[in-house]
């Protein structure tokens, strides 16, 4: 007896779009035996599959089983339909488009495959920096929307040569229906220009390898933007970069060819070399070496970490391939190779990343000696992640290429809700259905073009998603421009706003990428965030219950003299605390290189312009002015990376004994800054301030919330490897476990998708 035969009609939603998937549908049905189609849609991969029953079902089976690497697949459903074609055959058809229900996938880096191409003397693509497959390459960058076809992508005015076109239609190559497929013949070009915008003769690639050598400044056109880079050796091209970048201190990345390059300057524990060969590439922190700083001049000054990051686009590794002297294959790829690159963001004053290249000329006129481009258009702007590996995995510290635009499951399905985030490290949230999407990260919003950059991804993602919001979620401070336009955006659409408290956004992201529901106590350590009261909090500990929260307790308020000044001169900090202490006649000696330590001295005496902050980063800071190792910060946070490299170079001490009280459900940390007023090894002071802040907090914990099995922790703090460490273990021994931010970065990057949460969950009566 034959068996029995079916038609179904299955649904793929999820990254399923630019990843391969419909070439795998097409030789999964194939390979069963079966009949139909398989397409495109705006929401998502559609298929029409009819054949035996016990082979329609096996195909089901395997759509999420053996998906292509760079697909995620949220579900798989399927319903029974009449046949409407004659049972021959399984065919790709032309997409469909309509109202979005899926997302463009993420960029990736070139693959193996490709590189072996690349760097084969007798291939076609020899040394072609455009080389791509279904299986790597970008996505996101060159999407202008959905579904995910050539014509709507930056390759449109580049068609297929007859080559191209073959490998782009045969089911057994991997560039079967890869929408951004090209070869030197009909696809994308370089070029290499000098300062002036002037076409140089040389090989763009080997010219732009002589012009490094040299010591000069190379703009190069990268996936989300462009990158300046200089050679990481010369001690005089990293601070021209930062003259010209108006740098001074802040710490750049560097980048290897591969991990054995990259073991000179740091060491790797167990599990960083395969962070770094990520195919989503992200910068990762490692420790430096102690010759590291000798070796690379002013790359990353006093600080213990170095960022580090492999090459991802074909260009980048032809740099490389370029120093090697061109060799054949790809064995070179596993040898540690000489070459060192800064690759710093190219955009001037904290602007947002260049991506054109008439926008390159203009912008960067002066910066760069030279520009290595192409004429492939970057649509969207997308900087470089950056992450680190803790005990818990990876951990964001800024979330962008490679991760963008992947979507955080919710817990909770409801409308479509749009956050704005905050003023630092500002990113956007979009939610549709239970899944939130969060944007690359757009910058601090502190001049006019990172504004517009945030105004263009709201519209360029409620566009994508095919969405529109029902409500708007903002920071409270209401100064903020993220505040300012959500007013606006709300107005204009009649939706109503929510104000959001900056440290229950904090917690709310981690319960939404974990999932957790129900009352959780959450700890939030960060700067200083506007509170329910109008006062400056940073010093949190509370009960978040979803779309409500109750303050348990926070830190003891210090000053901040001045103001938000305060927060960039850990001086002002350590002052406010000498003041506390009663030893305000000491500022102005201690300070005397500081012009306005005798105005401050007055402004404590008088508490004019003083207000007070149960900020953690401020007690960070305060710390960091009482040990002299900073007095003025060059960029947000120095103060405290550079006090936890110190801890961890001191090593293992015990807190000190009585060097906190808790009153009333606030910690005050006073009695540990008394000590370290008169402390004179930094080394040894960053230490006790670390391990005596555990102990405190752990202290806290077990005061305000006794047999509490678990405690969200939120915050630019957690960030702190050495305080996260110490409080992982004294809180375990307690029995409690910390929950940390895990697909978004602890800090403001991750506050509209806390934002998000809380307002979804407010929107369904949570």
């Amino acid at each position: 007896m034959s068996e029995r035969m079916i038609c179904r009609n299955i649904r793929v939603s999820g990254v399923v779009q630019g990843v391969g998937f419909r070439p795998f549908v097409w030789r999964l049905a194939r390979e069963l035996g079966l009949a139909g189609w398989v397409r495109n849609d705006s929401r998502g991969v559609e298929i029409e599959v009819h054949g035996a029953a016990a082979q329609v079902k096996h195909l089901i089976e395997r759509l999420e089983q053996d998906a292509p690497p760079l697909a995620r697949v949220n579900s798989v459903t399927a319903r029974e339909v009449a046949a409407a074609h004659n049972g021959q055959g399984f065919v790709i058809i032309d997409s469909r488009s309509g109202r979005a229900a899926t997302m463009i996938g993420h960029d990736t880096t070139v693959c193996r495959d490709c590189l072996m191409e690349m760097f084969d003397p007798g291939s076609r693509r020899w040394r072609y920096a455009f080389t791509n497959c279904t299986n790597c390459g970008p996505r996101y960058t060159i999407s202008r929307g959905l579904p995910y076809d050539r014509v709507r992508t930056s390759l449109r005015p580049f068609p297929m040569c007859t080559r191209c076109q073959g490998e782009y239609r045969r089911p057994d190559d991997r560039r079967f229906h890869a929408e951004a497929n090209c070869c030197p013949k009909c696809g994308p070009q370089l070029f290499l220009l000098d300062g002036e915008g002037h076409r140089l003769p040389d090989d763009a690639v080997a010219g732009a390898v002589d012009l490094l050598r040299a010591g000069n400044i190379v703009a190069i056109k990268g996936l989300g933007g462009f990158h300046l880079a200089c050679d990481a050796r010369n001690a005089v091209a990293v601070a021209r970069l930062r003259e010209r970048k108006q740098r001074d201190e802040k710490p750049f990345v560097v980048m290897v060819a591969n991990a054995p390059s990259a073991a000179a300057f740091v060491q790797m524990g167990i599990g960083e070399p395969g962070l770094l060969t990520l195919p989503t590439r992200p910068a990762i922190l490692l420790r430096k070496r102690s010759q590291c700083d000798e070796a690379l001049p002013g790359v990353a000054p006093g600080l213990a970490w170095l960022g580090v990051m492999l090459p991802y686009t074909p260009l980048q590794f032809l740099l490389f391939h370029e120093a090697a002297k061109r060799p054949a294959g790809v064995g070179w790829l596993e040898r540690a190779q000489d070459l060192v690159l800064v690759m710093t963001s190219a955009n001037p004053g904290g602007e947002p990343l260049v991506i054109g290249n008439s926008e390159a000329l203009l912008r960067l006129y002066g910066l760069a000696d030279a520009f290595l481009m192409h004429d492939r258009d970057i649509v969207t702007r997308c900087d470089d992640s950056v992450a680190r590996i803790t005990t818990g995995g990876l951990q964001f510290i800024r979330r962008a290429r490679g991760y963008t635009p992947r979507a955080i499951k919710l817990p909770l399905s409801g409308p479509s809700v749009l956050a704005v985030g905050g003023w630092f490290k500002n990113t956007v949230c979009v939610t549709r259905g239970d899944e939130a999407f969060v944007s690359q990260h757009i910058g601090d919003l502190d001049n006019a073009a990172v504004c517009d950059f945030l105004d263009e991804t709201v519209a360029q993602m409620v566009k994508l998603l095919g969405v529109e919001p029902t409500i708007v979620a903002h920071d409270l401070h209401p100064d903020f421009y993220s505040t300012r336009f959500a007013a606006e955006f709300a107005q204009q659409r009649c939706l109503p706003l929510l104000g959001v408290q900056h440290h229950h956004a904090h917690a709310a992201a981690v319960l939404a990428e974990h999932g957790m529901q129900g009352s959780t106590l959450a700890l939030s350590l960060d700067g200083v965030g506007t509170g329910s009261d109008g006062a400056a909090w940073g010093g949190e500990l509370l009960s978040v219950d979803g779309a409500r929260f109750e303050r348990l307790g926070h830190v003891e308020p210090l000053a901040l003299p001045g103001g938000d000044r305060a927060a960039n001169e850990p001086w002002r900090m350590a002052a406010a605390a000498l003041h506390r202490i009663g030893r305000t006649s000491e500022i102005s000696e201690r300070f005397a290189s500081q012009a306005a330590a005798s105005a401050v001295t007055q402004m404590l005496s008088a508490d004019i312009h003083c207000p007070p902050t149960s900020s953690m980063g401020r007690m960070f800071d305060a710390a960091a002015g009482l040990l002299g190792i900073k007095a003025v910060m060059a960029y947000e946070g120095q103060a405290a990376m550079l006090m936890e490299g110190l801890a961890q170079r001191y090593g293992d001490i015990l807190p000190l004994d009585q060097g906190w009280r808790i009153e009333q459900g606030r910690l005050d940390l006073l009695p540990l800054l008394a000590v370290l007023a008169d402390e004179k090894n930094a080394e040894r002071g960053a230490a006790l301030f670390h391990a005596t802040v555990v102990a405190a907090i752990a202290d806290w914990v077990r005061a305000l919330a006794p047999g509490a099995r678990a405690v969200v922790g939120s915050g630019g703090c957690f960030l702190n490897q050495v305080l996260v460490r110490g409080l992982r273990a004294r809180l375990g021994a307690q029995g409690v476990q910390i929950i940390e931010a895990r697909q978004v970065p602890p800090n403001d990057g991750g506050l509209s998708v806390g934002q998000a949460w809380v307002a979804l969950q407010h929107l369904l009566g949570r």
